[in-house]
């Protein structure tokens, strides 16, 4: 038997076809797991998933209760499944990535997902389910193949604009399920900006009551209960999925003046604002009510907050001297830091002193990068978005119809041809902690504009951030990603027909 073509994004580390037949998910499909809480919990995602390919209930047993006659998809968990971190994997990362790595086997009968920690038991499920193809009959197959995978970087992400134009929690469901296909698993939510605030804070209700409606021209209003972000949060934790909350301050911050006027000088709420510049608004250190309303709405967030980062802006504050930004953030940080996490911040933190783990977040590689060289060298941490890589916001080409310009076209090979560890010209390669997409909201007001802008562009990224570059080549993604309509067409979604692939003559 000649073994059949292995054809997945992102590329794993050792991926070996077997000569034998392939899994075939027949009438009596079962899902054998262990006795802990979260393996239960990843073998109800894998039934529940696998019962809406075929139709038909999945039941999950433990690991004794296989039937005669069944075909079994087996979830392991121990030590010895673990995969060693590539070397090109940071060193600070390497035993969070080796905690993220699989097995899997497949072969008649039987499949197999063998790792660490859950979170490598849903990654090689993820791998499982993405060879699942159906055959001219329309049952459900799995070629027999050996996989050993493992990512270079621990932080993959995607960063929504929601403050622009909103999502709803559903729209934000689909948005995480997609991320979890190509193994993303940083939901990074820009919750407020000039336009509007997203989520509610307990301790400032005003901010939802009175700023939740606005968005760009043509964008749509709403927010987030604290009840869906805690929705939010387990279905994307079910799917190896971390949700990162920012809060942009001391810029981007109209929606809140509007809401709470004594954060204005003149004590005089501005208007609601839909245009999309940026860089006019700002808080004020001099004033008292401004010191009380960071450590509020920070304080709320890192006590909403599930996942051990909280993001807190800082970019694009154009009217204000260096030492007032260094003490709004510095306030911003502290804020967040007393409440047990992570600092993550875009770039423009980087001109002031940073605590050794915070995360700077590289977005424009226009101006100088030495203030974010320095502090890599000082033990900050560096998250790599270069705008004109993966602002997914930007137009595909010239005749794109949504989308904006100004970091130019960003075609799919632009999305996948580049070196995250060379971003900033002098920086430790091991201060890198991964790559993020973003997407911005400014044009994109609807579901279906804003995955055709993701698709196929996000498969691209998600390759960078999780293969090692060795196992990487635009050819080879090229002959994969041209597999991944399938997919698409069959969940729904628009999708962008690049002429730099060929597509099976839709391209």
């Amino acid at each position: 038997m000649q073994p059949e073509a292995i054809e997945l994004v992102p590329q794993p580390l050792r991926c070996e076809p077997l000569d034998s037949d392939p899994f075939v998910l027949g009438a009596r499909p079962a899902v054998l797991v262990g006795d802990t809480p979260d393996e239960l919990a990843v073998g109800v995602l894998a039934a529940d998933l696998l019962g809406r390919l075929t139709g038909r209930p999945v039941e999950v047993r433990g690991h004794g209760g296989a039937l005669r006659g069944e075909d079994v998809l087996v979830f392991r968990l121990a030590a010895d499944a673990a995969v060693p971190a590539p070397a090109s994997t940071p060193a600070p990362d390497r035993e969070a990535v080796t905690a993220q790595s699989y097995r899997l086997e497949v072969g008649p009968g039987r499949a197999q997902v063998s790792a660490p920690t859950t979170a490598g038991l849903v990654a090689g499920f993820l791998t499982f389910k993405q060879l699942l193809h159906a055959g001219a009959d329309g049952v459900q197959r799995v070629p027999a193949v050996h996989v050993e995978d493992v990512p270079r970087y621990r932080w993959r992400g995607l960063s929504i604009d929601v403050a622009r134009s909103f999502l709803t929690l559903e729209e934000l469901k689909v948005v995480t399920s997609l991320m979890a296909q190509y193994k993303l698993n940083m939901l990074h939510l820009h919750l407020t900006d000039d336009q509007a605030w997203r989520l509610e804070m307990p301790s400032r209700p005003r901010l939802t009551r009175e700023a939740a409606e606005g968005a760009v021209a043509g964008g749509r209003g709403g927010s987030l209960t604290v009840a869906d972000l805690r929705e939010l949060t387990t279905y994307a934790w079910a799917r190896g999925v971390t949700i990162v909350p920012e809060i942009d301050l001391p810029g981007h911050i109209n929606a809140a003046l509007r809401a709470y006027p004594d954060l204005n000088p003149d004590g005089v709420a501005p208007p609601r604002y839909t245009g999309i510049e940026v860089g006019f608004s700002r808080l004020t250190a001099a004033l008292p009510a401004t010191r009380g309303f960071i450590q509020d709405v920070l304080g709320d967030m890192a006590r909403l907050t599930a996942g051990p980062y909280v993001h807190v802006g800082g970019d694009e504050v154009l009217t204000m001297e260096r030492a007032e930004y260094s003490e709004l953030v510095g306030a911003a940080a502290q804020a967040v830091r007393a409440g047990g996490k992570t600092v993550v911040g875009w770039q423009e933190i980087a001109q002031m002193p940073l605590e050794p783990g915070t995360v700077v977040q590289v977005w424009d590689t226009r101006p100088s990068l030495a203030a974010v060289r320095d502090a890599s060298r000082a033990g900050a941490r560096l998250l790599m978005s270069p705008a004109s890589r993966v602002y997914l916001d930007m137009k595909y080409d010239a005749s794109t119809e949504a989308g904006l310009e100004w970091a130019g076209h960003v075609e799919v090979r632009d999305a996948y041809d580049w070196e995250p560890s060379t971003v900033v010209e002098g920086a430790d390669p091991d201060a890198v902690i991964g790559v993020e997409a973003a997407v911005w909201s400014e044009t994109l007001h609807d579901m279906d504009t804003l995955l055709a802008m993701l698709l196929p562009r996000l498969a691209a990224v998600a390759e960078v951030a999780w293969t090692v570059p060795e196992r990487r080549s635009w050819e080879g993604f090229c002959a994969r990603v041209a597999r991944q309509p399938e997919f698409w067409d069959r969940a729904g979604f628009p999708w962008h027909p690049s002429a730099q692939v060929e597509w099976g003559g839709r391209g």
